[in-house]
């Protein structure tokens, strides 16, 4: 069991009493009605994996993704929790719209999703958006992802507003001005391909400002998918000044750069875009020393024929919930950066912190969402077999290692590799 929430990593039995952990413990003696999970030797069992930035399109694009397709493709990937964006059609910015989201989870019955609220009505960054009726609602945080809040004093009267309800802005940085019809980096590559670039300063920029209204405020900002070295320093700053500031990153910033548009493949175009050597280095590092607190996806689907667009007219973002794990694998445990607990905190309770949700822990009468990874699973990632309804994934082809083995929700085994879990008597 790796359990970073209660310092746990070692042999362990858990017992599992309906939706609920009800005792963690070595060589737990049950009865004999007690269905009993036989797994092979070698897996780790950690709290169910979290991701707070997803994007399940629903309503609105649902020829990209759905609420259920988009928790079916988390489960595959040992995700048992996620964090759904606002930028839907129409925006998740009413407290109808984030009951809606609840109800069609429910209805999936896959993993947990909680819905991001929207920081500004429809996304526009004009006026703000009913803060209070979304936390009715049950909005566990706010962003206009997608899209920077442009206003500094839209942003802080939101940081004032969510202060009042103990909820966290996550913040997508970018200068619009500074990145208006780029498609990549800007940099030596853009350069020699002759394309449009987006340069880092547009992040650091906006990461500079949303720290210092943090710091005017007194608010929470969490830096989503954070991309450059100049951000991760910025953010490790603030730490060390002891804002109330925090940080993602993606796998597809911590183990690509910019070269890969060399390819002309829109498989690789997102936003903020891939950068340098340099940069993802720096990610890694801050990955490495807690600058950055979280690994999330970024998961942004789109149906195949919109990636199939000319280079400048394809729509940004890449799919990452069925390749999360192996590729954090790859990248960070496999090359000496981070051990199992590391990533784990990153992927359980570190997120559940920052979104105030009751996840990310085995402890006795946490709810019993638990994901089982072999992470000596080989396999060649392949984009035709996920559960996703999109194949935007830049990772395709990839010989890695790790898997979810059996997934819990709530206790109910919802998700096994191979289609079932081998029981044996109590």
């Amino acid at each position: 069991m790796v359990d970073p929430a209660n310092q746990r990593d070692g042999l362990f039995d858990v017992l599992v009493d309906g939706d609920r952990i009800a005792r963690v413990g070595r060589d737990l003696q049950v009865q004999s009605d007690v269905t009993v999970v036989d797994l092979p030797a070698g897996l780790v069992v950690c709290p169910g994996l979290i991701d707070m930035h997803v994007h399940l399109r629903e309503p609105g694009r649902e020829e990209d993704e759905t609420i259920a397709s988009g928790t079916a493709a988390a489960l595959a990937g040992g995700i048992t929790s996620v964090a759904c964006m606002p930028n839907t059609e129409p925006a998740l910015d009413s407290q109808a719209a984030a009951e809606f989201i609840y109800l069609q989870a429910e209805r999936a019955a896959n993993a947990n999703v909680y819905p991001v609220g929207a920081i500004t009505k429809g996304r526009e960054g004009k006026e703000l958006a009913e803060i209070g009726q979304l936390v009715r609602g049950g909005a566990v945080a706010f962003s206009d992802d997608g899209s920077p809040v442009d206003s500094a004093e839209i942003m802080r009267r939101a940081l004032e507003y969510c202060g009042m309800f103990d909820r966290a802005i996550l913040s997508h940085c970018e200068v619009r001005e500074l990145t208006r019809d780029g498609v990549m980096h800007e940099g030596f590559v853009s350069m020699s391909l002759g394309l449009a670039g987006m340069p880092a300063a547009a992040e650091e920029i906006m990461v500079h400002r949303d720290i210092a209204l943090a710091e005017l405020t007194g608010g929470r900002v969490h830096i989503q998918h954070i991309s450059t070295a100049g951000s991760v320093e910025l953010v490790r700053r603030a730490k060390a000044h002891g804002l109330r500031v925090t940080a993602e990153a993606c796998p597809h910033h911590f183990t690509l750069t910019d070269d890969c548009m060399r390819r002309f493949d829109s498989s690789f175009k997102m936003s903020p875009p891939l950068r340098t050597a340099a940069d993802v280095e720096a990610v890694v590092a801050g990955l490495v020393d807690g600058t950055i607190d979280v690994i999330a996806t970024d998961h942004a689907p789109h149906a195949q024929e919109k990636k199939m667009r000319e280079l400048d007219r394809a729509p940004f973002g890449v799919i990452g919930l069925e390749t999360l794990l192996p590729v954090t694998v790859k990248a960070l445990i496999d090359r000496g950066h981070l051990d199992w607990p590391g990533i784990i905190a990153k992927l359980t309770i570190n997120p559940a912190r920052i979104l105030g949700i009751p996840k990310g822990t085995l402890q006795i009468g946490a709810d019993a969402d638990v994901t089982m990874i072999d992470p000596e699973a080989k396999w060649t990632i392949d984009p035709e077999r996920f559960e996703s309804k999109s194949r935007n994934c830049p990772f395709a082809g990839c010989a890695v290692r790790g898997r979810a083995h059996t997934v819990l929700v709530g206790g109910v085994v919802k998700y096994t590799l191979g289609g079932r879990v081998k029981t044996i008597a109590g």
